[in-house]
């Protein structure tokens, strides 16, 4: 582990991924690297240069993606797991993580989230603020699980799957790959088609 992390993205989430780095008290130094060239700190962090410059830090640097978009946290994490940086999981101390639980490179896990024993989290993931994920379940990779969202048991979510703020998906249920989930959505039923799935329970949006 590197004494600096670098954090990609300075805007609300990247905020967020900060406040957690800073919590978990691994690096001397936490900086960003953000295209809005008029940020120049961030909750009283350097915000270093432009995002696209990152080869220029590497060295002796660990490196986090705070990009809101799955495809777009995607294209830039498999790049830097390519070219073999350094790439941080960031889980916040007010997290309850149980036993046999597995988190992927460049995943977030935010305060107050829940995740149950035997349970799979993919590369990177965004586990937002207050979310519960249950016992056995499969997140795949570059999914985003909204703050308050509700899994129970045995729920796989499919890659690059969004699940809006306060869904909940009943046991046993798979979620197919580029999915998402509306706002208060409930999955009662399995979701084999991406789409956009919004109701209670959720019906296709056309």
């Amino acid at each position: 582990m590197a004494n600096r992390l670098i954090i990609i993205g300075a805007g609300g989430h990247g905020k967020v991924c900060a406040d957690i780095a800073l919590k978990m008290g691994k690096w001397n130094e936490v900086a960003f690297l953000d295209d809005n060239e008029e940020l120049t700190t961030v909750l009283g962090l350097q915000v270093l240069d432009r995002a696209n410059v990152y080869p220029l830090y590497k060295k002796d640097t660990d490196f986090f993606i705070a990009i809101g978009n799955n495809t777009t946290r995607e294209l830039l994490l498999n790049k830097l797991i390519d070219d073999e940086y350094n790439i941080s999981t960031l889980i916040h101390p007010n997290s309850v993580i149980a036993k046999e639980v597995e988190i992927g490179i460049g995943s977030v896990v935010m305060a107050g989230t829940v995740i149950n024993c035997s349970t799979k989290i993919g590369k990177g993931c965004i586990i937002n603020t207050s979310s519960s994920i249950d016992h056995d379940c499969i997140i795949e990779d570059y999914v985003h699980i909204s703050p308050g969202v509700r899994l129970a048991g045995n729920v796989r979510v499919g890659n690059k799957c969004w699940l809006g703020i306060g869904s909940t998906v009943i046991n046993n249920i798979s979620i197919c790959d580029e999915c998402i989930i509306g706002a208060g959505g409930l999955v009662i039923s399995q979701l084999v088609i991406p789409a956009t799935y919004i109701g209670c329970p959720v019906k296709m949006s056309w």
